[in-house]
């Protein structure tokens, strides 16, 4: 039986090389923690279903390796992506300065609305903490980021992180800040009885592309 929904949003996973990126994507979908992960090579993919504001979107998401040398590589699927996490580890200084450049990668390849949450993953590890929470608060009000730290080890924040950036994503749809029509959005409608209902008005004949 094939899974009815709403929209598809097109979502990434990105930041430096063990920030707990695919751990955060296992932790989502399986709802536990993924202990044996070796880095990602090139990109992962998972997709999950979700109640989001009274819709039903299916979430598909990309996590992209955190090496350099893979950077080519995962550039190419920040195209047509409506959402992203922006990870980054609380214990780690330098996947913190790091975080400029993927989030110009992501404004500048993806779209220039891309949605997107900074995340400071391994929360559990307070005790090595080099990241204060005010310190990146602070950066992602600067860069008109939404912001929460989550543990991919005991789960906390991790369903809600996705979910923030879905709702943000559905809200601008329903605002008419992003449309599902556009190419590139990284929104599709999952039923076209949606379609139809949502634009009884434009259907006059004449090609809108």
């Amino acid at each position: 039986m094939s899974e009815s929904y709403d929209f598809l949003f097109k979502f990434l996973v990105i930041g430096n090389a063990s920030t707990g990126k695919s751990c955060l994507l296992h932790q989502f979908i399986e709802s536990k923690f993924k202990s044996e992960s070796s880095h990602t090579i090139g990109v992962e993919f998972g997709s999950k279903v979700v109640n989001c504001g009274g819709k039903t979107v299916k979430l598909q998401i990309w996590d992209t390796a955190g090496q350099e040398r893979f950077r080519s590589v995962t550039r190419s699927y920040y195209r047509g992506a409506a959402g992203a996490l922006l990870v980054y580890d609380i214990a780690n200084r330098e996947s913190y300065n790091a975080l400029t450049n993927w989030l110009t990668d992501a404004r500048t390849m993806a779209s220039p609305d891309i949605v997107i949450v900074l995340v400071g993953n391994k929360k559990d590890l307070e005790a090595d903490r080099e990241v204060t929470f005010l310190e990146a608060s602070r950066f992602a009000q600067e860069n008109e980021l939404m912001f929460l730290e989550t543990s991919a080890r005991t789960g906390e924040n991790v369903e809600e992180v996705f979910l923030k950036c879905a709702r943000t994503i559905l809200s601008k749809i329903e605002a008419g800040q992003l449309d599902p029509e556009r190419m590139g959005s990284g929104i599709q409608y999952g039923d076209s009885s949606l379609r139809k209902l949502k634009q009884p008005a434009e259907d006059k004949g004449g090609c809108s592309c």
